[in-house]
C-alpha cells in the first residue's frame, strides 16, 4: 500500500469536492433559498431554513477533511515524516520498535509519488543515517548509514572498512555487550561522525573487494555489520530513492506500553 498515492488522491478529492461547493453547489443553495424565501411572505422557519441551506454529507466531510489532510501531506511530503525500525540492522544505533523523525527537505525536496526533486538542497554526506525505497522494491523503505559517496572506491575485508584505499578507524569499547553478548562494540569514525557498530568475531561476515560508487548514487551498511542486508548485497542507493535523513528517535514501542524515555538524537 503507498501511503503518500492514498494521501494524493484523498487530498484531490476532497479539494475537488470542497471546491465545487464553493464555486457551484453553494451559490445554488443559496439561490434556492432566496427564492423560497420570497415567496414565503412571512418568512421561512428555521427547520426550512435550515434544510435549504444544508451542504450534502460529500461537501461537508470535504470541507472538514480537506484542509487536515492538506497539512498532513505538506508536512509529510515537504518537512519530517515518521517511521517506525522494523529490524535489528541499525543496532546499537536504532533498536526494533524505535519511532524515528525522518527530514525530508535535507537533500531536496520532491513531490509525492513521483519522487521527483524539485528543488536541491543539499546531498547526503558520509555517516548520515538516511531513508531510502529499497532499489529491489520501491514500495518498502530502508534505512541505513552512508558509507560511500559518488566517486568514492569502497573495500570490505576482514570486518575492516576501507573508503578510497584508507582504512576507516574503529576502537573497542566492549566485548559482549549486555543486550547482544555474541557482539563487539566498537566505536566507528565515519566522515566526521563517531557512532557505535556490532561485528560478531565468530560470523566470518561478507567480503568485498574494492568496487567505485558511480555517480548519482549512494553505498550503505548497516551499524550492525553482521546482520544487514545493504549494499554489499544488492548494491548502491540512486539518488531518486532517497526519501530523507534521520535525526532522532521520539518513541519506542516494542508490543507494550509506548515509552519515552529513549528519545534521542541519531547520530
Amino acid at each position: 500500500m503507498d501511503f503518500s498515492l492514498l494521501l494524493v488522491l484523498a487530498v484531490a478529492i476532497s479539494g475537488v469536492i470542497y471546491l465545487l461547493d464553493v464555486l457551484l453547489l453553494k451559490p445554488k443553495r443559496r439561490q434556492r433559498f432566496e427564492a423560497a424565501e420570497a415567496n414565503a411572505g412571512d418568512g421561512l422557519d428555521a427547520v426550512t431554513s435550515e434544510k435549504l441551506l444544508k451542504e450534502p454529507w460529500p461537501v461537508d466531510y470535504a470541507r472538514s477533511f480537506f484542509p487536515v489532510l492538506l497539512v498532513v501531506l505538506v508536512v509529510r511530503s515537504f518537512v519530517v515524516e515518521p517511521f517506525q525500525i522494523p529490524s535489528g540492522s541499525m543496532k546499537p544505533t536504532l533498536e526494533v520498535g524505535d519511532f524515528i523523525l525522518v527530514n525530508k527537505f535535507a537533500y531536496g525536496l520532491r513531490l509525492p509519488v513521483v519522487h521527483n526533486r524539485f528543488l536541491e538542497v543539499d546531498d547526503p554526506e558520509r555517516g548520515d543515517v538516511m531513508v531510502f525505497r529499497f532499489p529491489d522494491e520501491p514500495s518498502v523503505n530502508f534505512i541505513k548509514r552512508v558509507v560511500g559517496l559518488p566517486g568514492d572506491t569502497i573495500r570490505y575485508e576482514g570486518k575492516q572498512l576501507y573508503i578510497n584505499g584508507e582504512r576507516v578507524n574503529k576502537a573497542l569499547i566492549e566485548e559482549g555487550p549486555e543486550d547482544s553478548p555474541q557482539q563487539l562494540l566498537l566505536e566507528e569514525r565515519l566522515g566526521g561522525v563517531s557512532h557505535y557498530i556490532y561485528n560478531n568475531p565468530r560470523d566470518p561476515g561478507p567480503q568485498m573487494r574494492e568496487i567505485r560508487v558511480p555517480e548519482g548514487h549512494y553505498f550503505t551498511m548497516g551499524d550492525n555489520r553482521d546482520h544487514s542486508n545493504d549494499s554489499r548485497y544488492w548494491g548502491f542507493v540512486p539518488e531518486e530513492n532517497i526519501v530523507g535523513r534521520a535525526f532522532a528517535v521520539w518513541m519506542h514501542w516494542d508490543g507494550g506500553l509506548p515509552s519515552f524515555t529513549s528519545v534521542r538524537r541519531i547520530e
